[in-house]
């Protein structure tokens, strides 16, 4: 009697996450992570507030003085960052309109910085340089603000020009090293940014950019280089933001009915399907990073030229990686990039009255904005939160056309 061989017991896989999973998660899973986002930041505003915890002591007592104390801890955080972000009710005259132009102000170079890093990311390209690039189309851009004389239309022009091939020079270093060597644009890109930094520091201890030796701090671009103001001396908002919707339309434009959007897609779809189609995929690199560099440049030069006014070292702030949390929250899609750089600048512009008005550390911004891309990186734990339906087993082909 022979023995019948035993079939080997299958090792159940793991999930894992996938890129596509992350950059095409739907409009639902976008908007419960962001849900989730205030609901944990309000925990740990409860938690901050110094009024609920002196009466946890005494909780089981008299539990209503903590839910109360608690209630008005959130409440008072997030009706502040409304006033502060969209329209402040308790102002008077013009003041009550000025926070949503200063929410518009701090989405614009974001929104030019995330449109680039969204093409990257649909052609399959991880670029998170923008910070750099923002840095350096934003150094152009605040020389030639301040060291050319130029008429006051063709002034503007040219500077918004030279930070675009600027930021778009820089980033085709990392485009050129992938098509001709393979090297990741991760890591190069990281090394940009920080080549960019310290360049730029020490530009401005040199008469280059600076405006004495002993302060890193460039002189003030002149007028006739300023972007204009589009509501009058009061208020900061300036033709920047209509740039940025304007380049928002471009990029839809050239990615969903252009060739060159084809191909972009059709790299990031598959590689080697669009290289066996006659797609020169290295030139696609190229051609990918410098779009997303000069969309970058146009974001310093927007930070320059239309709200600062003068370069630091620290004019980029969190712009470039912010930018990444903006592009996978928006989907790398135009229409969604203009909204969640929308939302990340009304965080911007209310969290100083937030602090302000209702005691609460402006730390707890920065904590939204980090699990907001905690929930966005995986949606699978967004899915188990909210018991939604995981998707399907088997995995669907990407079309070119998506």
């Amino acid at each position: 009697m022979t023995d019948t061989p035993q079939r080997p017991t299958e090792t159940p896989t793991r999930p894992r996450i996938t890129w596509d999973e992350i950059a095409r998660s739907s409009a639902l899973l976008t908007f419960l992570a962001i849900l989730a986002a205030l609901v944990i930041s309000a925990i740990l505003i409860v938690a901050a507030d110094p009024q609920v915890r002196g009466s946890v002591s005494y909780f089981f007592e008299r539990p209503g003085d903590t839910l109360g104390a608690a209630w008005s801890a959130v409440s008072g955080a997030y009706t502040s960052l409304f006033r502060g972000a969209i329209f402040d009710y308790e102002a008077s005259g013009a003041r009550t309109i000025r926070p949503i132009t200063e929410t518009m102000v701090a989405a614009t170079p974001l929104l030019f910085a995330a449109l680039g890093l969204g093409i990257g990311f649909r052609a399959g390209l991880f670029n998170i340089g923008a910070q750099g690039q923002v840095l350096m189309g934003g150094a152009m851009a605040a020389w030639i603000g301040f060291a050319l004389e130029l008429p006051i239309v063709l002034h503007v022009i040219v500077a918004l020009l030279g930070a675009a091939v600027v930021g778009g020079l820089w980033a085709a270093i990392a485009g050129v090293l992938k098509a001709r060597t393979g090297a990741n644009e991760v890591i190069v890109t990281i090394m940009l940014n920080w080549i960019a930094t310290w360049l730029i520091t020490w530009l401005l201890t040199t008469s280059i950019l600076a405006r004495a030796p002993n302060r890193p701090i460039s002189p003030e671009v002149d007028p006739s280089a300023r972007l204009p103001l589009m509501l009058g001396s009061q208020f900061r908002l300036h033709w920047g933001f209509v740039l940025a919707l304007l380049a928002a339309v471009g990029v839809w434009w050239l990615m969903e009915r252009s060739t060159i959007g084809f191909k972009f897609r059709a790299v990031g779809a598959n590689m080697d399907a669009a290289r066996t189609a006659g797609i020169n995929v290295n030139l696609v690199f190229v051609m990918v990073m410098v779009t997303a560099g000069l969309l970058a440049g146009l974001g310093g030069a927007a930070q320059i030229l239309g709200a600062d006014h003068t370069l630091r070292a620290s004019s980029a702030g969190s712009i470039g990686f912010d930018a990444i949390t903006v592009a996978l929250l928006g989907r790398n899609r135009p229409a969604g990039i203009v909204g969640a750089s929308v939302l990340f600048g009304a965080l911007r512009a209310g969290s100083p009255l937030m602090q302000t008005a209702s005691q609460t550390p402006i730390d707890i911004v920065l904590v939204i904005q980090a699990v907001i891309v905690l929930f966005i990186a995986a949606p699978p734990l967004v899915r188990t939160m909210f018991h939604l339906p995981g998707r399907p087993g088997s995995r669907r082909a990407v079309e070119v056309a998506s």
